[in-house]
C-alpha cells in the first residue's frame, strides 16, 4: 500500500484528506496492514482505545451493544472511513464494535504515531473537531427521529441517510441490517417497502434496495405522522 493508493481511497470528509502524499508515506510506515474475515471484530465495544483503523475496502458496521444485549447500528464505514479515534483521543474505553461485513483489508495506527501526526500537522486537529461535532449533530438527529417521528418517516429518514453517505441511489443492505439501523422492526420494513414500491418510490432489488423518488422519500422524512 503507498500513499498514492491510500489517497485514491479516502473519502473528502476523511480525517486524513488534507494530508499530503509525502505525510501519507511517513504515516504509513508506522501502520500495519491487516485482513479480516466477514463477522470479524475490527475494534471491540469497551476494549482499551490504543489504536485507531483506517478501512481500505469492504464494509464494517458501527454498533453498540445495550446493557440487556441489543444491538444498535451507529453507521455503515466504508472504504476510507477511519474509526476508534475517539478512544484514541481521550484515553478511554472503545465506545462502540466494528464489525467487517464482508473479507476487507484495513490498516491500523497506534496511538504514539497519530499523536506524532497530529503535533506536526495542526489542520487534521481542527477536522477532527468538526467530524466530531459531525457525529454529535447525526447522534442528535437519531434521538430526534427514535423519540419523535412514526415508523414510515424513521425509516424514510435512515433510508436518506444511507443514499447520502453511499453516494447512489441504491442501498445494499439486508432488511434486518436496515431494521438494527432504523430501530424498527423487520416485518414494519417490510410492510412499509411494499407500500413504498406500489407508489413507485423504491424497489427492492436483488441485493438492494434502490431509491426511484427522493423527492416523495424527504417529504415522507419531513412528515411526523
Amino acid at each position: 500500500m503507498d500513499a498514492q493508493h491510500l489517497s485514491g481511497k479516502l473519502p473528502e470528509h476523511s480525517l486524513l484528506q488534507i494530508l499530503t502524499e509525502g505525510e501519507l508515506s511517513e504515516l504509513l510506515q508506522t501502520a500495519r496492514l491487516n485482513e479480516a474475515a466477514k463477522g470479524d471484530v475490527l475494534l471491540r465495544q469497551g476494549d482499551r482505545g490504543d489504536s485507531l483503523i483506517i478501512l481500505l475496502d469492504g464494509q464494517a458496521r458501527v454498533t453498540v451493544y445495550t446493557a440487556n444485549g441489543r444491538e444498535i447500528v451507529l453507521e455503515y464505514a466504508g472504504a476510507g472511513s477511519v474509526l476508534g479515534e475517539i478512544a484514541l483521543l481521550d484515553g478511554g474505553a472503545r465506545t462502540a464494535s466494528v464489525i467487517a461485513m464482508e473479507p476487507l483489508r484495513y490498516l491500523s495506527l497506534g496511538r504514539s504515531a497519530f499523536e506524532g501526526l497530529i503535533s506536526q500537522n495542526h489542520q487534521i486537529a481542527l477536522r477532527i473537531m468538526r467530524e466530531l461535532a459531525l457525529r454529535l449533530r447525526v447522534a442528535n438527529q437519531t434521538i430526534e427521529t427514535d423519540r419523535a417521528y412514526a415508523a414510515a418517516p424513521r425509516l424514510a429518514r435512515f433510508l436518506l441517510r444511507l443514499i447520502r453517505g453511499e453516494g447512489q441511489p441504491v442501498i445494499t443492505l439486508s432488511q434486518t441490517e436496515l431494521s438494527m439501523f432504523a430501530g424498527i422492526s423487520r416485518e414494519n420494513i417490510n410492510r412499509q417497502l411494499s407500500l413504498w414500491s406500489q407508489a413507485g418510490v423504491t424497489a427492492v432489488e436483488q441485493g438492494g434496495i434502490r431509491i426511484l423518488d427522493p423527492a416523495t422519500l424527504e417529504d415522507i422524512a419531513a412528515s411526523v405522522d
